[in-house]
């Protein structure tokens, strides 16, 4: 099982997450993805298994409700792509990828499930 946990290292809940991983034991590489900016493919896949873009970013953070009307509104792929470029902190946190598999967010009975403990 290759479990990679996606976020920014200051996240308070990317933080428990990963003490969550910790206390269980569970295996995992942490990715801030501030300093290791994400591919424009890995993104795209993202969006896709959750559903799409509207569920990969946060809409209710400081980051999205700081942004003008014009920047809130991205009609393609391109558009998306080009404002996590430039505000990381926008994706929903943390992102789990487990074997391949995309989920989102942290809430302890939500990680007994994905990871059976």
């Amino acid at each position: 099982m290759t479990i990679a946990l996606y976020g920014l290292e200051k996240c308070s809940t990317c933080q428990k997450a990963r003490k969550w991983l910790d206390r269980h034991g569970i295996a995992h590489a942490f990715v801030d993805y501030r300093e290791h900016r994400l591919d424009a493919p890995t993104l795209k896949e993202w969006a896709t298994q959750v559903g799409g873009w509207e569920k990969l970013v946060n809409r209710t953070g400081m980051t999205w409700r700081n942004l003008s009307p014009n920047r809130k509104a991205p009609q393609s792929d391109p558009e998306w792509l080009l404002l996590i470029r430039e505000y990381p902190a926008l994706v929903r946190r943390p992102v789990v990828v487990r074997d391949g598999v995309v989920s989102l967010g942290f809430t302890d009975k939500a990680f007994k499930q994905r990871f059976a403990a």
